[in-house]
């Protein structure tokens, strides 16, 4: 329910000025949603598969000439539409840009994991022979085809709250993009126990989550009379009213905000669900809801919050240090490697806080590109993981990927680039990633917390190395797993993911250009 502030600029009676070309990307990403969910409901099975998936890319890259297009003549400045509740700045289009490449990666992972017509499935169609194929269990992590219009709907909602410029459209378009996510952690079709489990965790610690951020803009709304971020921004620069408000607010608004990023310590459902998920959707949830999550959090803290950020930026600092040392901690004493890579996503979450909490805009560009950066690594890491299969499906148990690159040496070797770039080896983007971010940090007077973060890095590259020294000195298990032999689209999403990696660590220029463009406009 709109708030009268958002009308204050237009004359009774008159409606909201809206630019469609500006938000044209996601409208055109949730009408191809809404029109999936009757294509689900209208069409026979055997015509499911090809449909979706064909509409789903094609929306995808539909909605990228759209935004390439406004991108093109985009203002400088940015613009406010649909009565400033959305923000169309710079940042807002540089995530855009991220949300729609990573997006369409995911959608090529998910493809081959879904019923194909005439219920042959994708992924194990082309197994060798003597492995999975021969002990009857094709199809055995296999999702339904309605995971492409939720992955649309979680997509468009992404899109929206990283550019939404005040809180209730913000609260909005989190449960757009939450509630199919609970949804899709659900849609394992073989180990559908653990599957439904983390979905349910997801669920409730979500609605937590969610209550959280609600009660933190109810009593912000109190404080301001506003939800719009600039309101807020100026209430907070002076005013008389009690500060007890503004940073009760704020302090259950970021914890919202914090989930949603999977920060330490409120990332309790991160090992679960990543573990318990279906692959892909894992790869689609690290990739994109961390670009969402932090790009929400870097818009509200610094177009609401910047004045005050000398009382909060020390509860931050603490966070930002719980989930590094969280993240690298725990991460070595995994034995899963989904499990291991939430341990990572969550020492991540924590390098990026340092870059949010800079509140420069070395830090904002830092930032993005690091989201950029992890993100493209995290879905090609993923699609790897989902390509190691024994009898039971997917082998995640890091026994099992003893003698790895005796077995199948390409795959190995891709994955220990990945893995490299996670841990922030030169050459690779995590490396400059982290240096953009760190740096940003040191000109802003955050030493310490540098200091900090370098040796949790030093600490989470030996659980990236473990795995590495297993797959390439360790004999195989005579009946150890075996790679499958990827789908077209497994293979474009991975090569993507690898490409991209690369080329953000030899030439990272462009994407650091473009991430400086400018700031949020309010």
């Amino acid at each position: 329910m709109p708030t009268s502030s958002m009308f204050l600029a237009q004359q009774p009676g008159q409606a909201p000025d809206v630019d469609y070309v500006a938000i044209l990307p996601v409208l055109i990403i949730f009408g191809a949603a809404a029109l999936g969910v009757l294509l689900e409901a209208l069409l026979p099975r055997n015509q499911r598969w090809s449909v979706q998936v064909g509409l789903t890319l094609v929306t995808i890259v539909g909605a990228g000439l759209a935004f390439g297009y406004y991108l093109s003549d985009a203002p400088e400045n940015g613009t406010t539409t649909l009565a400033g509740t959305l923000s169309i700045d710079q940042p807002a289009l540089f995530l855009w840009g991220t949300l729609l490449a990573l997006g369409f990666g995911a959608v090529l992972l998910i493809a081959d994991r879904t019923v194909e017509p005439g219920g042959a499935f994708v992924a194990e169609a082309a197994i060798r022979p003597g492995t999975i194929q021969d002990r009857a269990q094709v199809g055995s992590a296999s999702m339904q085809t309605e995971v492409f219009p939720l992955t649309l709907f979680a997509l468009g909602g992404m899109m929206t709250f990283t550019a939404a410029n005040d809180l209730l459209t913000m609260f909005i378009a989190l449960e757009v993009l939450s509630l199919p996510l609970y949804l899709m952690c659900g849609l394992a079709r073989r180990r559908r126990l653990l599957s439904q489990e983390s979905a349910v965790k997801y669920f409730l610690l979500g609605a937590f989550a969610s209550a959280f951020f609600l009660y933190g803009l109810a009593l912000l709304y109190g404080y301001a009379g506003s939800v719009k971020l600039a309101d807020i921004a100026n209430a907070a620069a002076g005013t008389d009213r009690s500060d007890a408000l503004l940073f009760g607010g704020l302090a259950l608004l970021v914890v919202g905000l914090l989930f949603k990023g999977s920060v330490g310590p409120f990332h309790a459902w991160t090992p679960d669900v990543y573990q318990g998920a279906p692959t892909p959707v894992t790869a689609f949830m690290a990739a994109c809801t961390k670009v969402a999550a932090f790009g929400g959090m870097l818009r509200v803290l610094t177009v609401a919050f910047e004045s005050t950020s000398w009382e909060w930026r020390g509860v931050l600092w603490a966070v930002a240090i719980a989930s590094m040392v969280i993240g690298a901690v725990l991460g070595l004493t995994q034995t899963d490697v989904k499990r291991m890579i939430a341990y990572s996503s969550i020492a991540h979450a924590g390098f990026l806080l340092i870059g949010t909490i800079a509140l420069t805009d070395q830090g904002l560009s830092g930032t993005m590109f690091y989201l950029l950066a992890y993100g493209f690594t995290t879905l090609a890491a993923f699609g790897v993981v989902s390509l190691v299969r024994d009898s039971t499906g997917e082998a995640t148990h890091l026994s099992q990927w003893a003698g790895l690159a005796k077995r199948s040496p390409l795959v190995a070797w891709t994955f220990t680039f990945l893995l490299l770039a996670l841990a922030g080896i030169p050459m690779t983007s995590g490396f400059i990633g982290k240096f953009v971010v760190f740096s940003a940090a040191l000109q802003d007077g955050m030493a310490p917390l540098v200091v900090i973060a370098l040796v949790a890095s030093a600490v989470a590259a030996f659980f990236y190395l473990r795995v590495i020294v297993l797959m390439h000195f360790s004999e195989p298990a005579e009946d150890g797993p075996t790679v499958s032999v990827p789908g077209a689209f497994t293979t474009a999403a991975i090569t993507m993911g690898v490409a991209v990696t690369l080329l953000l660590g030899v030439l990272p220029a462009f994407a650091l250009d473009w991430a400086s463009g400018g700031g949020f406009a309010s």
